[in-house]
């Protein structure tokens, strides 16, 4: 008997491990629900945002129709214009690319080495020091508006980027990222530099931190996004027109005497996320390497 005439009385070859009930059906594999909550998903996450960008080219008295459209009748460019016309864009846009950029990098810098210590070092008292690292996550922001106030007045630093820059220097979120991903470190590495006489900030600069651009690239972007979106503090201290940020210049002059203007808060939306976007486009490989890698070890 040929082969060809065993296949055919045989019947199809099925892979090992592949029974006739486990093979794929269809284009989805049976997992077609699966699909379609991640395309429910995904309409609830895009749709603000193409409403926002949409909006932007709308006029004022489109924006109040109702009902509302979603396709811009006559799409214009005029408030992205007056975005420019009536405020202070280029100052208020280099306000919060300061205190973003401030902010990011000192995290970068004390986070890590606060990360290092707590996880490469051995010194009395280092669990109480994570506990109350720890312990800080605790404590709702609010509670901590008017103590932090008074200590910017001391030194005379109301109304100036310092104020927004110094509270959040250094965050215990980015102290325990950073711990974690160090934890994962081999020892072995260290022990043999400080065989060959390697100061701990020698190992710390060029051996940890090389090997923690994932955690540091997700640090960054994690630390980025909140301060290039603040509102709340950046509006209290910072008092005169020219220290303003974006958020904080939206939030004053989109606001007329009788309504908001929509145009011009979306039109601000817009050019305020195109950062985070290009930001997060730019260490998305290193973001998810770092969630992947970064494990909860004691």
């Amino acid at each position: 008997m040929s082969t060809l005439e065993a296949t055919k009385q045989t019947g199809p070859v099925v892979p090992v491990g592949l029974t006739q009930s486990s093979q794929p059906r269809g284009v989805f594999g049976g997992r077609w629900w699966l699909y379609v909550l991640l395309i429910v998903g995904l309409v609830f996450v895009i749709g603000p945002f193409l409403w926002m960008v949409l909006g932007s080219l709308k006029a004022q008295s489109e924006l109040l129709r109702q009902p509302p459209t979603w396709l811009p009748a006559s799409p214009t460019f005029g408030n992205y214009t007056r975005l420019w016309e009536r405020l202070n864009f280029p100052r208020f846009f280099w306000n919060s690319t300061l205190i973003a950029v401030g902010i990011t990098v000192s995290n970068l810098v004390f986070c890590s080495m606060v990360g290092y210590a707590l996880a490469k070092l051995r010194f009395f008292g280092r669990d109480l020091v994570l506990m109350l690292v720890l312990a800080t996550l605790l404590i709702p922001g609010a509670v901590l508006l008017v103590p932090t106030f008074v200590l910017m007045s001391k030194p005379s630093l109301i109304d100036t980027l310092w104020a927004v820059i110094l509270p959040a220097a250094a965050a215990p979120v980015g102290v325990f990222l950073m711990r974690q991903f160090m934890l994962g470190i081999p020892d072995e590495l260290l022990e043999a530099g400080r065989v060959d006489g390697a100061s701990e900030f020698y190992l710390f600069w060029r051996v940890v931190i090389p090997l923690s651009t994932p955690a540091l690239a997700a640090l960054g972007i994690l630390t980025f996004l909140p301060a290039w979106n603040a509102l709340l503090w950046p509006l209290v201290v910072l008092t005169s027109q020219e220290n303003f940020t974006l958020p904080v210049a939206l939030a004053i002059f989109a606001r007329g005497q009788f309504q908001a203007d929509y145009g011009l808060l979306m039109a601000g939306s817009v050019v305020l996320v195109l950062p985070v976007i290009v930001i997060f486009v730019a260490l998305q490989r290193h973001f998810t390497e770092s969630i992947s890698m970064t494990g909860l070890k004691g």
